[in-house]
């Protein structure tokens, strides 16, 4: 069963912002002549990194809730200018819309099991998708999707 990690998307106040900053990395990889990938930077380097790279996904908390996600293709460390050791968390390009699920703020990544994590949206039904997001979100939250 694979594991997957969750963070706090910062500075993204919708799906469709994280959407812009994903296409927008890809287009300067691409650019590069290097794969379409996003690459997230953190500090912490995850010490489960088989099972994360087994089929695990970054999560995505978006305004208190899980909305989205990203495959996990690879983790790498490195070393900054400044002697500190970093991780980069290379992503695939597509970014998976999921059902919502509320969740506080917490610092950094955390593991996240697999049978923690909420659906994707294709999962849920025909016409979930073209819902508009405010309504998912009420019906989300009354427990009805």
């Amino acid at each position: 069963m694979a594991l997957h990690l969750i963070k706090l998307c910062v500075g993204a106040d919708s799906i469709d912002d994280l959407r812009e900053w994903v296409a927008e990395r890809s287009l300067r990889a691409i650019a590069a002549g290097l794969e379409p990938h996003s690459v997230h930077t953190t500090r912490m380097v995850p010490k489960r990194v088989e099972e994360l790279l087994d089929g695990g996904s970054l999560y995505w908390v978006i305004k208190g809730q899980v909305q989205a996600r990203q495959k996990l293709l690879d983790i790498t460390t490195f070393t900054d200018g400044e002697g500190i050791s970093r991780c980069n968390l290379v992503l695939g390009p597509e970014v998976i819309e999921t059902s919502l699920q509320p969740k506080r703020a917490f610092q950094g990544w955390r593991y996240y099991p697999q049978d923690d994590t909420p659906r994707d949206i294709t999962t849920l039904g025909e016409g979930v998708l073209e819902m508009p997001a405010d309504l998912r979100r009420e019906l989300s939250e009354l427990g009805l999707l």
